[in-house]
């Protein structure tokens, strides 16, 4: 997850996002104002999420722009955390609040391990000899007993 965290870090200081965990779920919340359902575009390839919105504005009749600082466009692509689901995103937008919910697979994908008594050795077959003997080398041969 924390390759999703540096790239939300990341975006623009105009993005303003939460993201929060559950045992099961991620949430992700983005503040996109302006958009709507219909302007917005969310896609996943390969572990990443992209997201790619259109700001709608409405004109006055009677007024022109002198300075338009706010974007119209909101596109940004983030990783998505090792452990997420990419089937079963959920998304919604209102009032220009983006919320993506992000299902974790379950933890009991782990692998656990038996534990026995005793010590295991590399190569280990079950003899009770002490380590650096070898059991079928042949035995020291024993040297002639010193003449009287």
């Amino acid at each position: 997850m924390s390759a999703l965290r540096d790239a939300l870090r990341d975006l623009s200081d105009d993005v303003f996002f939460d993201l929060l965990e559950s045992d099961d779920r991620y949430l992700l919340v983005l503040d996109v104002p302006g958009v709507t359902a219909d302007s917005i575009d969310l896609a996943i390839e390969d572990g990443r999420l992209s997201i790619d919105a259109q700001r709608q504005k409405d004109l006055p009749d009677d007024y022109r722009y002198l300075e338009e600082n706010r974007s119209l466009f909101f596109d940004v692509e983030l990783p998505l955390p090792d452990d997420a689901i990419e089937a079963d995103l959920d998304a919604g937008v209102e009032r220009g609040v983006l919320e993506l919910s992000i299902p974790k697979r379950p933890a009991d994908d782990e692998t656990t391990i038996d534990v026995v008594e005793g010590r295991i050795r590399e190569g280990d077959d079950g003899d009770d000899e002490p380590a650096g003997t070898d059991p079928d080398a042949d035995p020291e041969p024993e040297s002639d007993p010193e003449p009287r």
